[in-house]
C-alpha cells in the first residue's frame, strides 16, 4: 500500500524528501558505503521539532524509524521505513568553568576534541574523530582512555531525546532516570537523541601514540603484549592491531602493501612516567616505526589513526574474558590462512575503570570482559563473499576465550539472536525491553539498527 507523504512534506517543507529523491539518497550516504538505504522518505532534521514531527508521522502511518548521523556504525540498511538524518544538529558549546560540553546529535568527536582542547579539556571519546558522538555514547564507548577513565557514557550527564511516541523530553539522573539508565549503553530503540551533555576531563597532554613492528616480529610482539597486559597499570590503555595493508599509492611507503603489528599506547600522566611505562613495550622487538610521543590532547585520535574517508566496511567483534598463549597460537595460525584481502584484527585491553559501573548504574554491557577483539576490513573488492569466511573463522577461533557478556558497539551485526542478546546481561536485557516498551510502545524505533 502506498504511503501518503503529503502530510510529512507539507509539515517539514524542504527538510523532508521522498526516498527516491536524489538529495535524499545523498543524505542517506554515510561513512560505510557498503550499506545502501532505501527508505520511503528521508527527514533531514534541522532541530528537535523536526524530529518530533517525523516520529509522530511514523506512528500515524506504521513506519519504522532509522536514525542516521555519520553512518560510521551503520551495517543494517533501512528499507521501506522513515530515515531521520541528524547531521545538521551540529550545535556544540563548551563551558570551561563546569567542564560540560553540550553536543548536538550530528557532531563528530573531532569537533568536540578540538573545542575542548582550547580550554585544556578533553572528552573521554572514541578512537576515531570521524565517529558521531551520540551513537558512540549510546553503546557505552570503550576508547583509547578506557582503562584510566572508563566508558565514554560514564561521563554523560543527560540527554535531550524524542521518544518513540514523539515526545521531547530530558533524560538525566533526576528526570526520566530509567530512560537515562538505558540510553547509557542500551544503544537502539530507546529514542532519537538530539542533544547530549557530557562531562569533560582536564587533560592538556598525554604520553601516547603507537609502535609499529614488521612482519617477522608480529608473533613475538603479540605474545609479549599478552603477558604484559596481565599486570599492566590501570592508568595505561593499550591495544594491538595486526594489519594487512593494501598496496595502494596513497598509503605511506612504510605501510603500503605490508603486514604489520601496530601497538597503541595511552597514558594520561607525566611524560617521564609515560616513557618509563612504555619502555618494556619498546623492547619487545626492533621497532619499524616509532610514533609514541608527548601528545597534545587535541591529537588523541592519532593514537589509532583510523581512516577518515568513506568506504566499504566489514566489522565483526567479540569481547573476551581473558587471553593467553594458547589464544596467541590459535589466532596466529588462523591469520596465516587469511591472505586473500586487506584487513585488521584488533585486540583492546579493557578492565581498569571500565570494569566498574557508575554509581547510579547504566546499561553498558561487557564490563566484566578483559579484552575486545574486532575484525575490520575497510578497503576491499571481494566484499562480503570474500570476508565473511575469514571473519567467521576468526570469531570461531576466539570463541573458547569469549566473554559471556559482550558490548553492542562490538556487535554491529549479530551472528545470531543469542549473539545479539549477549550484548547485555540477562537482567539488563530484560530491563531494556521494559524501557523500550514504555517509551516506544508501538515499536516505531528500530531496535536492531545501529544509530551512529
Amino acid at each position: 500500500m502506498a504511503i501518503d507523504l503529503a502530510p510529512l512534506l507539507n509539515a517539514l517543507g524542504e527538510a523532508a524528501l521522498p526516498g527516491d529523491h536524489p538529495a535524499a539518497m545523498q543524505a542517506c550516504a554515510g561513512y560505510n558505503t557498503a550499506v545502501r538505504h532505501a527508505p520511503v522518505a528521508v527527514v533531514r532534521a534541522r532541530d528537535a521539532h523536526d524530529v518530533v514531527t517525523a516520529v509522530r508521522y511514523a506512528n500515524q502511518h506504521g513506519l519504522r524509524v532509522t536514525v542516521h548521523a555519520t553512518g560510521h556504525g551503520t551495517f543494517t540498511p533501512c528499507s521501506g521505513g522513515l530515515l531521520i538524518t541528524t547531521s545538521q544538529l551540529d550545535h556544540l558549546a563548551i563551558d570551561p568553568l563546569t567542564h560540560i560540553a553540550t553536543i548536538g546529535a550530528g557532531v563528530r568527536w573531532s569537533a568536540v576534541i578540538a573545542a575542548a582542547a582550547e580550554h585544556g579539556l578533553a572528552p573521554v571519546g572514541g578512537s576515531s574523530g570521524n565517529v558521531g558522538v551520540v551513537g558512540y555514547l549510546l553503546g557505552g564507548g570503550f576508547g583509547p582512555l578506557v582503562r584510566s577513565h572508563g566508558a565514554g557514557s560514564d561521563h554523560v550527564l543527560g540527554f535531550t531525546v524524542v521518544t518513540g511516541a514523539g515526545d521531547l523530553i530530558e533524560a538525566d539522573a533526576t528526570h526520566h532516570s530509567e530512560l537515562f539508565w538505558a540510553l547509557r549503553g542500551g544503544k537502539n530503540g530507546l529514542g532519537v537523541v538530539v542533544t547530549v551533555r557530557l562531562r569533560l576531563i582536564a587533560l592538556r597532554t598525554l604520553y601516547a601514540g603507537s609502535l609499529w613492528f614488521d612482519t617477522p616480529h608480529i608473533a613475538a610482539v603479540l605474545r609479549q603484549w599478552i603477558d604484559w597486559t596481565h599486570a599492566a597499570p590501570t592508568q595505561v590503555s593499550t591495544s594491538v592491531a595486526i594489519i594487512r595493508f593494501p598496496a595502494l599509492n596513497h598509503l605511506p611507503p612504510l605501510l603500503r602493501g605490508r603486514h604489520l603489528l601496530n601497538l597503541r599506547f595511552a597514558y594520561p600522566g607525566t611524560i617521564s612516567d609515560g616513557r618509563h611505562l612504555a619502555a618494556p613495550l619498546r623492547a619487545f622487538a626492533p621497532v619499524h616505526l616509532d610514533d609514541l610521543v608527548e601528545m597534545p590532547a587535541a591529537d588523541i585520535t592519532r593514537i589509532h589513526n583510523d581512516p577518515c574517508e568513506p568506504g566499504p566496511q566489514w566489522v565483526r567483534g567479540q569481547l573476551l574474558r581473558t587471553i593467553d598463549q594458547s589464544f596467541a597460537n590459535a589466532v596466529l595460525a588462523e591469520l596465516m590462512r587469511a591472505t586473500a584481502a586487506p584487513f585488521a584484527l584488533e585486540l583492546r585491553h579493557l578492565g581498569g575503570a571500565a570494569s566498574s559501573d557508575v554509581a547510579e548504574g547504566s546499561a553498558v554491557g561487557g564490563r566484566p570482559a578483559a579484552y575486545a577483539a574486532a575484525f575490520i576490513a575497510t578497503d576491499f573488492t571481494g566484499g562480503e563473499i570474500l570476508l565473511r569466511p575469514i571473519s567467521d573463522r576468526l570469531l570461531d577461533t576466539v570463541e573458547p576465550w569469549a566473554a559471556a557478556e559482550t558490548n553492542i558497539n562490538f556487535t554491529p551485526v549479530a551472528r545470531s539472536p543469542a549473539h545479539l542478546a549477549s550484548a547485555w546481561s540477562l537482567a539488563s536485557a530484560q530491563r531494556l525491553a521494559q524501557v523500550r516498551q514504555r517509551y516506544d510502545p508501538h515499536g516505531v524505533l528500530s531496535s536492531d539498527t545501529v544509530t551512529t
